[in-house]
């Protein structure tokens, strides 16, 4: 059964509201909820960039899928761009999530939002390092902060500064706002930064992809910085076991983490959060703040 209400002018139909998502009870009504909660922290990391859903209608334990295309039933009013693919010549249709209307249509979706590294108007143009910090067994995201503040100076000493987030999964992911730069350039400075730490933290850190050589290890996936790749946007929720968000942190909180939980967040943590520290990654999308990618072409 829908629900009808209006957002900012919009009128939407909500449906399902008091289905549960999540194995500890949190529904779905609780999900549009938080994400209208959010929306002015949220909202300025999706702007302008064409979104891919990784969808879970029948839960965060149901089948999950990757929708690029517009959904079926899109409204009109829901802006949207014209995205490259792989093939030669060939283009898709995304949507961008510019206004609380359209989060809160796409959140009604049941989705993880996910972004490229550039904007819609310069496709593959890079304004937007990251690195994905992924643990492998027993390796947890403590090993990942020890990964990241190697980063972190490794970049800083070549003129970038850097931000942090949860990956709201098992790792963290490591930021910096470049001037824009084709993908292709920032993917080999990224892979070649991965294997230098690989070569300076051994045998914690790897560069390489291949599962069977991750055990204990921290994969830095460079891989991301790819144009065709996307990465799971700031205040995301997941589809985890519990509503766990992909959220901002603090260096002094990466610094002092001594067990997984230390940097777990769930929904219910980030308005406080926010309240304390602000939007943590607010830089990533204010003027002044890029830099130039180090050895680009001019």
């Amino acid at each position: 059964m829908s629900q009808m209400t209006e957002v900012e002018g919009r009128r939407l139909a909500l449906s399902n509201l008091d289905k549960v998502l999540y194995p500890d009870g949190f529904t779905k009504g609780e999900v549009l909820h938080y994400y209208a909660t959010v929306a002015g922290a949220f909202l300025p990391h999706l702007r302008d960039r064409p979104l891919s859903f990784l969808r879970y209608p029948d839960g965060s334990e149901g089948e999950h899928f990757f929708a690029k295309n517009l959904p079926l039933g899109t409204p009109d009013w829901v802006r949207t761009a014209v995205v490259p693919r792989s093939g030669a010549g060939e283009t898709g249709r995304h949507v961008l999530v510019q206004d609380l209307p359209t989060l809160i249509w796409a959140a009604n979706l049941v989705t993880e939002f996910h972004t490229p590294q550039w904007l819609a108007d310069a496709p593959g143009m890079a304004d937007r390092l990251v690195f994905d910090l992924d643990p492998g067994a027993p390796a947890t995201i403590v090993e990942c902060c020890t990964v990241a503040r190697w980063l972190r100076d490794r970049l800083a000493a070549d003129g970038l500064e850097v931000f942090a987030k949860s990956s709201g999964a098992k790792g963290l992911h490591i930021l910096a706002a470049l001037e824009p730069v084709p993908s292709e350039q920032v993917t080999a400075y990224a892979k070649a930064l991965a294997v230098e730490a690989e070569h300076e933290l051994r045998p914690l850190a790897i560069h390489r992809m291949a599962r069977k050589l991750r055990s204990g290890k921290v994969f830095v996936d460079w891989s991301q910085n790819t144009a065709a790749k996307t990465t799971a946007a700031p205040y995301t929720l997941r589809a985890r076991p519990t509503p766990t968000v992909s959220a901002p942190v603090t260096w002094e909180e990466v610094e002092a983490c001594a067990a997984p939980e230390d940097l777990v967040f769930e929904a219910g943590a980030i308005v406080p959060r926010l309240e304390d520290h602000g939007d943590l990654l607010a830089p990533l999308t204010e003027p002044g703040h890029a830099r130039p990618l180090p050895g680009a072409d001019a």
